[in-house]
């Protein structure tokens, strides 16, 4: 499950994209809480297919009931991406500064960058004619609501890839999301 912030009215219509730059993913059940989905006042739940599709829209791991995945996160994303200079010590915060600018573009569309297929590591997603793609084991398989499907050979060399560069950076690092490969 996945959370920006305060999404929706109270009439429980989505108004705006994120309210908060922290975008994280959380646990469906964690010590007994029950919600009401869109509860007014309170959060929005947002709900994904897997971690590597949480990771592909920008989310990482939450401190609260993911503790010991963010941290392990964290370390990751300070190891793939040596150029910030950040340590442990670094706030969680300049992390998420670092994501919500390669999240969107100005105009709030999806920020891609090219890179060569082979290259990515698994749990990353390309766009392939506009259709997301989950990249493993130098295949990829389309992503559709209900799973994934249409395994396929990687295409070479250059993709779009929909993972924020610094996520894939993690990835590379040795962080490995979690993935419902059937």
């Amino acid at each position: 499950m996945g959370n920006r912030g305060l999404l929706h009215s109270a009439g429980q219509h989505i108004i705006r994209p994120y309210k908060l730059k922290a975008w994280i993913t959380c646990l469906l059940q964690f010590k007994g809480r029950r919600r009401e989905i869109m509860t007014p006042n309170l959060y929005t739940e947002l709900f994904f297919l897997d971690e590597a599709t949480a990771f592909a829209a920008g989310h990482r791991p939450c401190f609260e009931c993911r503790r010991e995945d963010a941290n392990r996160f964290k370390a990751f994303w300070i190891k793939g991406n040596p150029g910030y200079n950040f340590s442990a010590k670094t706030s969680i915060g300049a992390i998420d500064k670092i994501l919500h600018h390669e999240r969107m573009n100005s105009d709030g569309s999806k920020k891609m960058y090219k890179a060569n297929a082979t290259l990515l590591p698994h749990g990353t997603f390309i766009s392939i004619d506009k259709s997301p793609y989950l990249v493993v084991d130098r295949h990829m398989y389309l992503w559709t609501p209900a799973g994934y499907t249409n395994k396929q050979t990687l295409p070479g060399p250059e993709v779009d890839v929909l993972t924020p560069k610094s996520i894939v950076n993690a990835f590379h690092a040795g962080y490995v999301p979690q993935m419902t490969l059937r």
